[in-house]
């Protein structure tokens, strides 16, 4: 997939910043240090204007509003560094996000048709790391690609540490609408909240649960060949899984535990075998006092679920929904500070689980890693000419990962963007849709 880049350029915040060092958590130090890179189709408009250059997405007008988003959101323009004490932090040097301006000769309807996440989607439209190591490495880098159907794709690369899909989209909501010529103050909402101390480790540490799917070992040490595609859960799917659910089951639950079910099956994981699922979970409201809805850092802790394969085949699909709910609901105040303790220990034996995961670009050893973007206003990015027709990963993040995310029209059910190994493929897809 040929791209032409038109233009390079380092975006600084349009007005002064606090120029310090932001302590990260150990939230933030355990995610992979890598950029999380997204993709967003907005068709040609009906009314056309889809020349590089105008309308709402030239870059002129992007750079000024990006420029805008970056004060309030101001670790985004700065860069990571060492602090005296060792560890990991933001240098808010105000030095920039990365805007990248393209050309493709490509339709989007040839792209986004039979799209699927892939290493080539990610190199053709989110910028790559540039060389000089991660010091000099921008925490945001964006790329509007004009295609030559007059369509625009914006691809996104935020680095995980300096926020989760929350502080994410939030940013986009800032950006699009002060390029829509909102004010600060209603482009933005809520301020971004930058203090992670509220964090911070207990002293001493005592964590008081297990954490295995943080440790070195979880991973599987080895990334393997995985094949990435997309399965639409329609209203009258959706609507029966959760009719063979107990009242209060969430979607996530429901959904997850179709997919449980379907990778047991497809593996033919022996029934006598212990089968693993990761779980994440947002615990901006589940910590007393609550973090604030607009907590700007990584705020999601994970879980492991651990059954019998025979039992996550044998039951219905409402018992094991219950057992993901009582994992996801048994993720507390108690259960996050304890989390973050028993990182706290890794990191005094030296163990670093954020670079591991980088390393090893996240391939956890469990069966199946379940993440939701549900609920999120992934599709609140109007820069002016309407809202985005799709939003998907441009890659994802490792073998057996699923990512459910709401459609454009809510209507229109929800997405399963799913990766698995080739061999698997065939038979996952016979039993999701009950073939």
């Amino acid at each position: 997939m040929k791209v032409e880049v038109v233009e390079t350029a380092l975006v600084a915040p349009r007005e002064e910043t606090p120029r310090r060092q932001l302590w990260l958590s150990n939230l933030d130090l355990a995610v992979p240090r890598t950029h999380t890179p997204l993709v967003y189709y907005y068709p040609a408009p009906a009314h056309g204007g889809g020349v590089a250059g105008e309308g709402s997405f030239a870059p002129g007008k992007l750079k000024a509003a990006l420029a805008g988003a970056l004060v309030p959101f101001y670790p985004m323009a700065g860069r990571l560094c060492v602090g005296a004490d060792g560890r990991l932090q933001i240098d808010c040097n105000a030095k920039g996000a990365l805007l990248v301006v393209a050309r493709a000769d490509h339709t989007g309807e040839e792209i986004f048709d039979d799209y699927a996440p892939s290493p080539e989607v990610r190199r053709a439209f989110v910028p790559a790391a540039p060389s000089g190591g991660w010091e000099a490495c921008p925490m945001a880098m964006f790329q509007v690609t004009f295609l030559k159907c007059g369509g625009v794709v914006l691809g996104t690369g935020i680095h995980h540490v300096v926020m989760d899909g929350v502080g994410a989209f939030h940013f986009i909501q800032t950006w699009s609408g002060l390029a829509r010529g909102l004010d600060a103050a209603e482009a933005c909402g809520s301020p971004p909240f930058h203090d992670r101390t509220l964090l911070r480790a207990r002293s001493p540490p005592r964590p008081a649960f297990d954490h295995h799917v943080y440790s070195p070992a979880f991973l599987s040490g080895r990334p393997r060949p995985f094949v990435t595609r997309i399965y639409s859960v329609s209203p009258k799917l959706l609507a029966d899984l959760k009719s063979r659910c107990a009242p209060g089951v969430s979607t996530y639950c429901a959904v997850t535990a179709h997919l449980w079910r379907c990778v047991c099956a497809a593996r033919g994981i022996a029934r006598s075998s212990d089968t693993l699922l990761g779980v994440p979970a947002n615990v901006r409201p589940r910590l007393r006092p609550p973090l604030p809805r607009s907590f700007f850092g990584n705020a999601v802790v994970r879980d492991l679920v651990v059954a019998r394969a025979g039992d996550v085949l044998d039951s219905s699909l409402g018992l094991v929904a219950e057992t993901i709910k009582k994992a996801v609901d048994g993720v507390d105040d108690a259960f996050a500070r304890s989390v973050v303790d028993y990182l706290e220990l890794e990191l005094d034996k030296g163990v670093d689980s954020g670079g591991e995961a980088a390393r090893e670009r996240l391939v956890p050893g469990s069966d199946l890693w379940a993440l939701s973007w549900l609920g999120m206003p992934m599709y609140d990015a109007d820069f002016g000419s309407g809202a985005p027709r799709f939003v998907a990963p441009a890659q994802m993040f490792g073998v057996r990962t699923a990512c459910m995310t709401s459609c454009a029209n809510k209507d229109d059910g929800i997405t399963v963007f799913f990766s698995i190994e080739p061999e698997y493929l065939e038979c996952f897809e016979k039993v999701f849709y009950g073939e």
